[in-house]
This record gives C-alpha cells, sequence and structure tokens, in this order.
C-alpha cells in the first residue's frame, strides 16, 4: 500500500472515531505558564460530574502533564483487536497522551514536526475513544504544529483558549484568537486563570497577574469571556497531587468557577 492510500485509510478511520464523539473542543493557550492544563484537566472533571462522557486528549507532546494531574501517571498504553486502549482515569475519565508510551516518564520526546504530526494522528485514527459526549484536547501552547494539526485533523466545535490576566500572556492569546479564526475554529471564548488570590488570613483580594485584561480582549476582538478563576493553593495541590479539585472538593471556590465556566461552554456547544 502507497503512502497516499496509507493516508487515505487512517482519514477513515479518523473520521470513523470521531463520527463517535459528539462535541470536540481544543484548549489552547498562547504562552505557557498560564495553566492551561490545569484549566482543562478541571474541566473535564466538571463535564463528567454532570453525567458526560468525557475524553481528554493530551497533545502536548514534550510535555505531556495531563496524567500527572489525572492520576494516571506511569500508566502505560495498552491494545487489542478494537485498537489503542486509553486510560481510565477517576470519575470514567478516558485519556490518551504521548506520555503512556514512553519507557520512562522523564524520558524527552526529541522529534521534528512530522513525527509529532504522526502521533497526533494516530491517537485519533487508532485509539478506541468509543462513544464520548465531549473530547477535550490540550494543546501545547503557542500556535505550531501541534495545534496547526489538530485543527486542520478534527472537526472541531470550537476552542477555549486560557490566559492570566498579565499584558504578556494576553499578547500572545491574541495571537491564538487570530490563528483560529484564519482557519475557521469558532472561538468559544476566554477563561481568565490566576485571576486574583484571596489572602486566607485576611480574607484580602490581591490581583497578582493584574485585573481586567482577559475581559477587555474578550470585548475588543467580540468573543466571550466564559469566566475567572482564582489563584488558588488548592486547585494547585490537587494537580499536583492527581486530583483535580472539581474532583475533590466540589464546593471549592475553584471549583464553582470551573462549573460556572463548563456550563458557559455547555451553553455554547449546544
Amino acid at each position: 500500500m502507497g503512502h497516499k492510500e496509507e493516508m487515505e485509510e487512517q482519514n477513515e478511520r479518523i473520521s470513523l472515531t470521531l463520527d463517535h464523539i459528539r462535541y470536540k473542543v481544543a484548549v489552547m493557550s498562547g504562552k505557557g505558564g498560564v495553566g492551561k492544563t490545569s484549566v482543562t484537566v478541571n474541566l473535564a472533571a466538571a463535564f463528567a460530574a454532570k453525567g458526560l462522557r468525557v475524553g481528554v486528549l493530551d497533545a502536548d507532546i514534550h510535555g505531556p502533564n495531563v496524567p500527572k494531574m489525572l492520576g494516571v501517571q506511569g500508566r502505560r498504553a495498552t491494545s487489542g483487536p478494537p485498537g489503542i486502549f486509553p486510560v481510565v482515569s477517576k470519575g470514567g475519565i478516558l485519556t490518551m497522551s504521548m506520555s503512556f508510551l514512553l519507557d520512562e516518564d522523564d524520558a524527552p520526546v526529541i522529534w521534528r514536526g512530522p513525527l509529532k504530526m504522526g502521533v497526533l494522528r494516530q491517537f485519533l485514527s487508532d485509539v478506541a475513544w468509543g462513544e464520548l459526549d465531549i473530547l477535550l484536547v490540550d494543546l501545547p501552547p503557542g500556535t505550531g504544529d501541534e495545534p496547526l494539526t489538530v485543527m486542520q485533523t478534527i472537526p472541531l466545535d470550537g476552542v477555549v483558549i486560557v490566559s492570566t490576566p498579565q499584558d504578556v500572556a494576553l499578547l500572545d492569546s491574541r495571537k491564538t484568537i487570530n490563528m483560529a479564526r484564519q482557519i475557521d475554529v469558532p472561538v468559544l471564548g476566554l477563561v481568565e486563570n490566576m485571576a486574583g488570590f484571596v489572602c486566607p488570613n485576611c480574607l484580602t483580594e490581591s490581583h497578582i497577574f493584574g485585573e481586567g485584561g482577559v475581559a477587555r480582549t474578550a470585548e475588543r476582538y467580540g468573543i466571550d469571556h466564559l469566566g475567572s478563576i482564582p489563584l488558588s493553593l488548592e486547585m494547585r495541590t490537587s494537580g499536583d497531587a492527581g486530583n483535580p479539585i472539581v474532583a475533590e472538593d466540589l464546593d471549592a471556590p475553584a471549583s464553582r468557577h470551573v462549573m460556572r465556566i463548563a456550563d458557559a461552554i455547555r451553553r455554547k456547544l449546544t
């Protein structure tokens, strides 16, 4: 079988996989370090808590952190007649990540673009995702190979862009908005992460990374500000422990914010 025939066969398998997934949403950020993966896994936990069948595709080939934050780090992918089996994390969330294909968790992936594009397509063509209500794709920061491959391969229902309020993060977020628009992918809205920190002793709120920048950017570009998530020690520690705060404590302030954002995304999709 020639390369062209192989690509056509893989495209058919990808289409068959996507036919069984109701909504496909990518979570993006223009800049690293804004908590995009933390937002992704907590949104996944929020949708699962609402009774949806949820999958998370970790498209960050060089820095796959989804398994760590979902408590399945160290697991390895297995396969059978249907294909490669996604790993099941707490709450029944199905997950696939480059991390599951590595012999060691700290092994670097030193790949150029074509290899990365190939494995992302394989995550769609050969992974037995089954019937899902929503697939969240956690993209690496920026506008490079992986976001472009996902946007050109998956008929996305939209992208959610995560940013902190600081100007340097918002500068890069504007680039992701323009990228999505150039490829004709709907922008569902902006999520402001690390919006403010409430001192546990004096209960004073401090806006460490600035205030209002995400809302102003959303207004400037005519897109929705989906919500804000406070800078939270509990959100950080729960992620490090592999148990998203939404799955751990639905009454936590950060959890309530994430649940409202999940509701806003769901309204945009339906």
